[in-house]
């Protein structure tokens, strides 16, 4: 039996194979901004982001709340398809339409910094 780290290392396998996801890097200003804040920060950036623009059931400006880049978290939201309800519903398998409980804001949240870790360092997360 796969325990949830798995499946949610699968999806996110799956997901950046997808043409659009798998553009998506961490560049040298989003890595610049792990470094200087340090992925503990960039976490609860990631945890402020999504109560805000994600977990309402029905947030403002759906499907074009989260920008293509200035926090890595963002970046992150594309790569990982938690960037609006839609991509959440299509590829996370979390419907649209009632707010994001508290075990499905943290699926989110560990979704986009498992990315960040893997992006900055392969083998080696962050401090």
């Amino acid at each position: 039996m796969r325990d949830e780290s798995d499946e949610l290392n699968a999806r996110l396998h799956r997901i950046g194979k997808h043409p659009f996801r798998a553009k998506f890097r961490l560049r040298d200003r989003d890595r610049a901004i792990v470094d200087l804040r340090g992925i503990t920060t960039i976490r609860t950036h990631a945890e402020q982001l999504v109560e805000q623009r994600l977990a309402p059931a029905a947030p403002d400006k759906d499907g074009r709340q989260t920008p293509y880049r200035g926090h890595p978290v963002f970046v992150a939201q594309h790569a990982t398809a938690t960037c609006c309800r839609t991509c959440l519903a299509r590829w996370h398998d979390i419907p649209a339409g009632h707010a994001l409980d508290d075990a499905e804001r943290g699926y989110v949240v560990e979704a986009i910094c498992r990315w960040i870790a893997d992006q900055y360092t392969p083998h080696r997360p962050p401090p």
